[in-house]
């Protein structure tokens, strides 16, 4: 059995150009306190649970780094930075300007980028000199408005060291970086355990190399094709699960390997695929059609957030494969286990309370859970995000040793910028020359930024195969 300070499981990829869900997990919070109160008042499963620990609201911890590096910079004003056509549609963003507002000493804007202006040589906001801006998307997209906007204030920002994240992080931002970090020729620099929670990752072309096992691969196409059913292709830059295809789940190989060599989203990898069963989670839902509650087995996705401070919070994330939310997965509260009880116990006590109850009370529970998110803006194109019944469980120790996780995380990716300064890794990066440029004018050197490890782990619930 996992032990009370262990967690299984791998990253899948990471995010240092401009990762999100720091807001979301409060959302997610807020809404999932007052369901399982709900919850509460038709069973009683005697648990101890915590819904309000820092860790689980990470956005304070976001905004404190935002509020210290402004005051360090000259500037009167914080700009929280996205495309035009979200500045309406993204809460989190919409949030982030509000309590950066709340801030004592603190003004802040949400602004599309070509509303930023040159004003006696200083980046400004209607005049106003801007401190810091966070950027809500990475240098491919900022390059791209450049051409069409002229975008000059925003790169005198970049150069002037404005920026959050920095662009300099943008280079090794790529989940080719994963080939290096699983490359037993080069790997020794970093991290044991980062390597261990690395699955085994190649770039994908025309190519030989070695296997996990360390056996030779003379065609990686045709390897790649023989063994689909326990690999994963996906854009080098790719997000949302857009291009993603994963064997079993994609049985067609063939059709799998010709989207990959397409060129259609960029470069691809191939990834050693993590079993489905280790990072997945039985929750109780309720059939709306029929009205019964049945047990449904889901894939989570466990986003850890940090800075140069340490470990600012989580997003928890479940649904199919993939499980963003764009493809139709969902959220899930966060909860930490008090009582003396394993969390498979304790997730296995919930499940079976919860599929006992009345179906109309669950219905009472959901009407409360949709009536909040929509109060909180909380949607995804015509209705309320998904979110499971259930909280999600996991222990201090356990956050305890994500911490440590995530530290070791941060010093490793400071390793892998000084070795693409070094020219190590341009063989790993297809950035077009002036996105190099423009990351080159704003090292990271590990300065304020936010980094995000997107885990599928199990902290223990999952069934044991």
């Amino acid at each position: 059995m996992i032990q009370s300070n262990e967690f299984y499981g791998y990253h899948s990829e990471w995010n240092l150009g401009s990762p999100g869900g720091w807001d979301y997990q409060r959302i997610t919070q807020e809404i999932g306190r007052a369901v399982w109160k709900q919850i509460e008042k038709n069973i009683n499963l005697k648990l101890e649970l915590d819904f309000d620990h820092p860790l689980l609201h990470p956005v304070n911890g976001f905004v404190n780094m935002l509020v210290s590096a402004h005051f360090r910079k000259k500037g009167e004003t914080i700009a929280v930075v996205a495309e035009e056509e979200t500045l309406d549609s993204v809460v989190e963003n919409k949030n982030l300007a509000s309590h950066l507002n709340r801030t004592s000493g603190v003004k802040s804007v949400l602004i599309a980028p070509h509303q930023l202006e040159l004003f006696k040589g200083e980046v400004c906001y209607q005049k106003s000199p801007i401190s810091i801006i966070f950027m809500d998307f990475n240098t491919d997209v900022l390059l791209k408005l450049h051409r069409k906007h002229n975008l000059s204030p925003l790169l005198q920002a970049v150069q002037e060291g404005r920026v959050i994240n920095p662009r300099g992080t943008e280079p090794i931002n790529v989940k080719s970086m994963f080939e290096i970090i699983t490359d037993p020729r080069f790997n020794s620099v970093f991290h044991p355990e980062t390597i261990k929670r690395t699955p085994w990752t190649r770039r994908f072309f025309q190519r030989s190399t070695e296997s996990a096992e360390g056996k030779s691969i003379k065609d990686l196409i045709e390897w790649t094709r023989k063994n689909w059913e326990n690999l994963v292709l996906k854009p080098e830059r790719g997000y949302s699960g857009i291009g993603v295809r994963v064997g079993g789940v994609h049985p067609d190989a063939d059709a799998a390997i010709e989207l990959a060599l397409s060129g259609k989203h960029g470069p691809y990898i191939v990834q050693q695929k993590v079993p489905l069963p280790l990072w997945a989670e039985t929750i109780p839902e309720l059939d709306t059609n029929h009205k019964i509650l049945k047990a449904v087995e889901y894939q989570t996705d466990f986003r850890c957030l940090f800075n140069h401070n340490g470990l600012l919070g989580f997003l928890c994330r479940y649904g199919h494969v993939p499980t963003n939310v764009g493809s139709g997965g969902g959220v899930q509260p966060l909860a930490i286990l008090k009582s003396d009880i394993s969390i498979r116990d304790a997730t296995q006590r919930i499940n079976d309370s919860i599929l006992s109850m009345r179906p109309d009370d669950v219905i009472d529970v959901i009407r409360i859970q949709s009536h909040m998110a929509l109060d909180n803006s909380f949607t995804y194109l015509l209705g309320p995000i998904k979110m499971a019944l259930r909280p999600r469980l996991i222990t201090e120790p356990q956050m305890d040793a994500l911490a440590v996780y995530c530290k070791n995380i941060w010093k490793d990716c400071i390793k892998l910028e000084k070795m693409w300064y070094s020219r190590e890794l341009d063989h790993l990066i297809s950035i077009e020359p002036e996105e190099l440029k423009i990351a080159r004018s704003q090292p990271w050197r590990g300065s304020e930024a936010i980094i995000a490890s997107d885990g599928i782990f199990s902290f223990g619930a999952h069934k044991p195969h």
